[in-house]
């Protein structure tokens, strides 16, 4: 039923072209930016598009869809039994996988539910930042909220609870065992959790003390829990701080901000006068040292763990054991690169994105996915098994390159150019106006269509066809 949709406007289409004189001469009707079908060229399936941009269906083996840019698109998943849809996008989305669902309105109104394994039947509701629901089988993990009036939020804003009573004179907030009651935040607050007692009225002074605790971590394995001392006046200019208490590697932070500030510890010591303007930093652990005239601008470091050279905008280099990045006259020219044992990410960017080249290399199999961005004229990627894919033009692509729905309901409209190959099976296409130039190639066969299909022709193992204006001009056997 899902399929009908594509299938009548195809129909409709069909009916008016299929009418023309001589269209039997071939099983599909190639009329360019008017009306063309196709096979894929990267994968297995077909494609239909119709008037320009502005109708698309495509069927593969594991989905389907259709699109009307920038209206709609509606596209289903049948391997796992998903489906998306998009209205205006990014206005209005869904997207349903199993029994769970989420639909969206400008990222700000949405609504979800379903059930999984881990938590059965779920609904969510959400404006944000207004109105937050949630009902589950489990009554612990409902809440309801109604800001700034009254209500309860629970595993969002980096809080595992969050309740409000006339924001901001009251709320009270939970992550694992440090619970928070703020009044009139966020001035004066109140902290309190297991071996844990603080309280600030900010800005003015605030003091925090925990003892060396135990607890189970995730892997059920009991681990200790540092001790601290915390104290600040007249925030951010004076801090007394001692962390790391119990362990082995105790750290003491003193600061007397913009005269002083340095750090104390076994394994580290830093020291800031005028900060940021000048400080150092000896980190025996990481085995470097390290020089800030001021920080982040000017950095000059030394050692195994860390060599850098830093004089933003003009010039910086730094590399360690897995990473080396360097720029010029940032932001007109940047390098990263990140080694890992299975990949190394290559990244090289001009303009942020005028100009960017992206290279992940699979160390074990010895491969390289590649793709390259010209904001805003082209886009470019090569996969690992070799497939390419060339689109002039590209004003969003570079700067989304993993939105499939910018592929969906956007991309089409500004696409005057786009050829692919593929690699597996040596196919090749290329399309330039919507289709007003296609060419089809295989190593056995080809087809090319211009001007409105008003020129065709076609050439396989058997035979070569030629058409003008939709009528058959020649017919001759390949000889064997």
């Amino acid at each position: 039923m899902r399929a009908a949709i594509p299938r009548q406007c195809q129909l409709a289409v069909l009916i008016l072209f299929f009418s023309a004189p001589g269209v039997a001469f071939s099983q599909s009707f190639h009329g360019g930016p008017l009306f063309d079908h196709f096979p894929l060229t990267l994968s297995l399936g077909e494609r239909t598009e119709a008037a320009g941009p502005f109708f698309a269906s495509e069927e593969q083996p594991a989905q389907r869809g259709w699109a009307v840019p920038p209206l709609l698109s509606h596209t289903w998943y049948t391997d796992v039994d998903g489906e998306e849809v998009d209205f205006l996008y990014p206005c209005l989305t869904y997207d349903r996988y199993g029994q769970e669902y989420l639909w969206q309105f400008l990222q700000v109104v949405s609504f979800s539910g379903g059930q999984t394994q881990q938590d059965g039947g779920t609904r969510r509701a959400e404006i944000f930042p207004i109105y937050f629901h949630r009902r589950s089988p489990n009554p612990a993990d409902d809440y309801t909220a109604v800001l700034p009036f009254y209500g309860t939020i629970k595993h969002k804003f980096l809080r595992d609870e969050i309740h409000v009573v006339l924001f901001p004179f009251y709320v009270e907030t939970r992550k694992k065992d440090v619970v928070t009651d703020n009044y009139l935040f966020p001035f004066f607050d109140l902290r309190r959790g297991d071996g844990l007692h603080g309280w600030q009225f900010w800005p003015l002074v605030g003091a925090e003390h925990k003892v060396l605790t135990s607890r189970t971590n995730d892997f059920g394995t009991v681990e200790t829990v540092p001790g601290h001392d915390k104290f600040f006046a007249l925030w951010p200019l004076y801090f007394h701080d001692d962390t790391g208490l119990g362990t082995d590697n105790p750290e003491r932070f003193r600061a007397f901000l913009p005269l002083y500030a340095f750090t104390r510890s076994p394994q580290r010591d830093v020291s800031a006068y005028l900060w940021p303007f000048f400080s150092y930093t000896d980190d025996r652990a990481q085995k470097y040292r390290e020089w800030d005239f001021p920080w982040p601008l000017f950095v000059i470091a030394r050692g195994e763990g860390k060599t850098l050279t830093r004089f933003i905008p003009v010039y910086s280099r730094g590399f360690d054991t897995n990473m080396e990045s360097q720029s010029y006259l940032w932001p007109v020219f940047t390098h990263h690169r990140d080694r890992a044992p299975a990949l190394v990410r290559d990244r090289t960017k001009v303009l942020f994105w005028v100009y960017s080249k992206l290279d992940e290399t699979n160390v074990a199999a010895g491969t390289t996915k590649r793709r390259l961005d010209g904001w805003p004229l082209f886009t470019y990627t090569r996969g690992h098994e070799g497939n390419t894919r060339l689109q002039i033009f590209a004003p969003l692509e570079p700067i989304v390159p993993s939105s499939k729905s910018v592929q969906r309901n956007l991309s089409p409209l500004w696409t005057l150019w786009r050829s692919e190959r593929n690699a597996a099976n040596g196919a090749t296409s290329q399309s330039l106006l919507w289709n007003l130039y296609r060419r089809d190639t295989t190593p056995k066969a080809r087809r090319t269509s211009l001007l409105l299909g008003l020129f065709q022709y076609q050439s396989g193992p058997e035979e070569k066809r030629l058409k003008l204006c939709f009528i058959p001009i020649s017919k001759k056997k390949q000889t064997p």
